[in-house]
């Protein structure tokens, strides 16, 4: 998918060398463009943690965190890019690492600079390897050393846990917790597992500092975001956005709906319809909270009247049931009885007990041996309210 501006150009700053032809910067090119980095910044994870970076990739935990605990491990230590981003709607990992390797690149030898690590790992989707193998024969650090990974195209598979197990010679699964990467990761060592587009925000922090991060986006999430917008939009791509921004205007600025919105999923297969009452809704996690919803994955699907909310999430559960990951109940018996209701549902099967549907919803969640379930049951408890 391509890269989009919806952004001013002031705020296009992780996809300002973004090229017309799609072809990745070289290093050089990079270094035009963004100006060169201090590694060995010694004040970066307070840098980080004024800057207020919450992880982009699902959970949005504060990125500061993630690097302190690291580094207070007190020896050596692992970087795991995480750009597995199996998300079926979601790109703009792709993207960063398919047009401006180098900016990820940058923010990991940072990152692992302050957390003492000498080895970093991208772990890739397939798509974007070859690009980012080349952009890493382009480098050399005598610190750190860097290695590519093509991570299997699996929804699971960017879950933090599954993508350490998978590093380590295992499948591509979650698995049961603790200890979490952070304090036995990748080879046994304390693990930090981040984003790239976190990682990248890390690099631009890194050169300009926490004051410039915060100059826009909103108070409580700050800075820009890269959001997958697709659906029934007229300019589908992936849109760099000041955090913060109405739903509505980003909607507008992708050259609107086709057709009249009914809603629009937000945070991807794991996020929650917003109605179109509400798409002045700002995209922070904090005003998108009343919906069940969160930024997620970045990922927005535009759904326009005419289509049916039911049916459409009947899809996504069926996708998510086939995606699961076999390890307990909830997942393997649980989410295939949701998709059932939902395509009977779809069909207008009188026979649908919706109490029952919404009881077995309370069952399933937090009873995974994963988040699997529970990003399922948000999705369809999110449907039964907004299409009843």
């Amino acid at each position: 998918m391509s890269a989009a501006a919806a952004a001013p150009a002031a705020t296009r700053r992780l996809l300002a060398g973004v090229r017309s032809d799609g072809r990745a910067l070289s290093l050089a090119e990079h270094r035009r463009v963004y100006g060169s980095i201090e590694f060995d910044h010694p004040e970066l994870i307070a840098a980080v943690d004024r800057a207020g970076l919450r992880g982009c990739g699902g959970g949005g935990f504060p990125t500061a965190q993630k690097l302190a605990a690291v580094r207070a491990a007190g020896r050596r230590s692992v970087v795991v890019v995480n750009a597995a981003e199996g998300e079926p709607v979601a790109d703009k990992d792709k993207v960063l690492l398919g047009h401006v390797p180098h900016l990820v690149l940058d923010g990991a030898v940072a990152a692992a600079r302050a957390v003492r690590a000498r080895d970093v790992i991208v772990g890739a989707h397939p798509t974007v390897v070859a690009t980012v193998e080349r952009a890493v024969a382009e480098r050399s650090d005598p610190k750190v050393e860097l290695h590519v990974v093509a991570v299997p195209e699996r929804f699971v598979a960017g879950e933090e846990t599954a993508l350490v197990r998978y590093l380590n010679g295992g499948p591509a699964l979650p698995t049961f917790t603790p200890p979490r990467p952070f304090e036995r990761g990748v080879r046994g060592l304390p693990t930090l597992v981040q984003n790239a587009e976190t990682l990248a925000h890390i690099a631009l922090i890194a050169r300009h500092g926490a004051e410039w991060f915060r100059e826009v986006g909103s108070p409580d999430q700050p800075g820009t975001t890269l959001v997958t917008l697709s659906g029934a939009i007229r300019t589908a791509g992936v849109y760099e956005i000041p955090t913060g921004l109405p739903l509505s205007r980003l909607l507008v600025d992708a050259g609107g709906v086709r057709g009249d919105l009914l809603a629009a999923l937000v945070g991807g297969y794991f996020g929650a319809w917003v109605p179109a009452r509400a798409a002045d809704v700002p995209l922070t996690d904090a005003a998108l909270a009343r919906f069940g919803a969160a930024l997620g994955a970045r990922a927005i699907v535009v759904l326009p009247r005419g289509r049916s909310g039911i049916a459409t999430t009947a899809r996504i559960l069926r996708r998510l049931a086939d995606e699961s990951a076999g390890q307990c109940g909830p997942c393997v018996h649980g989410l295939a009885a949701i998709a059932d209701d939902f395509e009977r549902l779809s069909r207008r099967d009188k026979t649908v007990d919706r109490n029952r549907l919404e009881r077995r919803l309370a069952v399933i969640a937090g009873r995974g041996a994963c988040r699997h379930p529970d990003g399922a049951v948000r999705l369809a408890a999110s449907a039964l309210q907004v299409f009843a």
